[in-house]
């Protein structure tokens, strides 16, 4: 039952994400400041500890933290591959929205099967991937809107896909329900989406939240967010 509120509290928090980013704009940095803080924390103080406990019975810690380094280095390229652009046309632009866009939320159905598997774990690490989930599918609506309007985009187009990336994080989820993973391969996996977790918030959340705004704001924010985090998984353990 709780795995199916959490569902929907993702499609809420991308959608409810989106709309702050047409209405609010100007605040914005502060909370991408403070998500990208928790969800540097969730990477490493939960999901490589995790990771760690299961596959260690089979593959070695380093082994398990050349998985995080993949996930990095993955999300890096498919990162520069799309968005390597900065100058195009319009009809370049328009094409960069939607593969930007369709990127974004194919991203926001891989959260909603960390999630799924993070369950298959135990609840309370679950709650834990869950909480990051939901703080960055908000800045998933954010992105996903100001990625199509900054390209040329239409305001219905940009809901359309801030729809269809509100329902990807919930058909993640709901595809965890047909299959289980063995322990050692969760663990690798839980590994791989750490080193996605630590590229979106050092090289993608950190730097949007300090453009042209205040740093020393938004980086007690972002040490709140990492401190917040550490306080709710510690927790979780007890």
């Amino acid at each position: 039952m709780m795995i199916f509120i959490i569902a929907g509290a993702t499609f809420c928090a991308t959608l409810v994400g989106g709309l702050f980013a047409l209405k609010l704009k100007d605040k914005l940095h502060l909370i991408l400041g403070f998500s990208a803080g928790a969800i540097v924390a969730v990477a490493f103080f939960d999901l490589l500890p995790e990771a760690i406990n299961l596959g260690l019975n089979t593959y070695s810690a380093a082994g398990v933290l050349a998985m995080t380094a993949l996930g990095f280095a993955c999300y890096l390229v498919l990162d520069r591959l799309i968005f390597m652009h900065d100058h195009a046309d319009d009809e370049h632009q328009v094409a960069r929205a939607r593969a930007g866009a369709g990127a974004l939320s194919f991203h926001s159905f891989l959260d909603g099967v960390g999630i799924g598997l993070a369950f298959q774990v135990s609840p309370a690490v679950g709650a834990i991937v869950a909480a990051a989930v939901l703080t960055h599918d908000f800045s998933d609506g954010i992105n996903t809107v100001g990625l199509v309007l900054n390209n040329k985009g239409e305001r219905g187009q940009a809901f359309r896909w801030l729809f269809v990336d509100a329902v990807a994080p919930v058909l993640g989820v709901a595809s965890t329900l047909f299959f289980a993973i063995p322990q050692a391969q969760l663990g690798l996996l839980l590994a791989l989406f750490a080193g996605f977790f630590l590229y979106i918030g050092a090289s993608d959340l950190i730097p949007e939240s300090h453009h042209a705004h205040p740093v020393r704001l938004t980086t007690f924010l972002t040490v709140l967010g990492m401190a917040t985090l550490y306080i709710i998984i510690k927790l979780a353990s007890i």
